[in-house]
């Protein structure tokens, strides 16, 4: 059945990446009719997170959001089945980045974490691979239908990047600096953890919610460098990204800095233009419901700042 589906849907993905860039965005918008005003996916998860996030705006403002996201959330979709049969060329003019040299300067000496949040364009964030010696590792959740799984494997690795799952991490870095290898793993960092199984809580967004602090325990345990991905879009379809430094020694940082440090940039790069953010996440589920041990470590910190 996996198999069936893949097979139908094919033609469709593949009809999709050769269409031009206008042809692709009007269908766009065609989508964003059927998804938004016609299915109404998760608006109601959409509309609640913009209320608690942003609750001194007005409902007209956050409907501008909204209408917003999902216009842009339909335009990301497509464009990543673009990505199928994107040229190096063509990406590297819609997709620009205003410091390579800073990666390029670090992939010298080291492995480079490279962490970014649900945010603008997470699928040509790869295509920064195009720029480096070093190989590109992209950390990703296995998709369940293994030939699409496989799909976006071969997809990807015309960037230059290898998809590996977050238990593969470890022992690939660990590998690779055994043999000399200097690596680039990308990491989506924002995504809500399981509460009973979070090692860290902290604000976002203003509020208390678990984090992922894996890339910040890679990066204490092996002395990697880790960097922020800010990108931005500039128009329909194209996109900026700016490298922010975290850290060129994780063993030289204190516990949960760097993951402090990502949370406020990410919260930073959300409120500067919030339509671009993932808002169908779940991502304050687990609010009020923090652990006792983690309240009274932010209470301690408080009170010592």
């Amino acid at each position: 059945m996996q198999r069936l589906v893949f097979v139908l849907a094919y033609p469709f993905i593949w009809l999709i990446s050769i269409v031009p860039f206008w042809l692709l965005y009007r269908f766009s918008d065609v989508v964003y009719v059927l998804v938004y005003r016609l299915i109404g996916y998760r608006k109601k998860v959409v509309r609640s997170n913009l209320q608690l996030i942003f609750p001194e705006r007005s409902q007209m403002e956050r409907r501008q959001i909204e209408k917003t996201f999902f216009k842009h959330m339909c335009d990301m979709f497509l464009e990543m089945v673009k990505t199928m049969n994107l040229s190096k060329t063509e990406i590297a003019k819609r997709y620009r980045i205003k410091n390579m040299d800073m990666i390029q300067r670090l992939e010298k000496e080291k492995s480079i974490l490279v962490v970014c949040s649900h945010y603008a364009s997470w699928e040509w964030n790869m295509s920064m691979n195009n720029y480096v010696t070093s190989k590109g590792y992209a950390v990703y959740q296995r998709i369940t239908n293994p030939y699409f799984d496989n799909w976006a494997r071969k997809v990807r690795a015309k960037w230059n990047t290898t998809l590996i799952t977050q238990k593969e991490t470890v022992k690939t870095i660990v590998r690779n600096k055994q043999q000399g290898i200097t690596g680039i793993f990308g990491m989506v960092s924002d995504q809500s953890p399981q509460a009973h199984r979070a090692h860290y809580w902290a604000e976002f967004m203003g509020i208390k919610v678990p984090v992922i602090n894996g890339a910040e325990t890679l990066a204490r345990k092996l002395g990697l460098a880790v960097v922020f991905l800010k990108v931005s879009k500039t128009g329909r379809g194209h996109y900026e990204a700016e490298f922010l430094p975290i850290t060129e020694n994780g063993k030289e940082t204190e516990k949960n800095e760097i993951t402090d440090c990502f949370l406020r940039l990410a919260e930073q790069q959300i409120k500067e233009n919030p339509a671009y953010y993932l808002w169908t996440h779940k991502r304050w589920k687990h609010r009020g419901k923090t652990p006792a041990a983690f309240a009274t470590e932010q209470q301690t910190k408080s009170e010592q700042a």
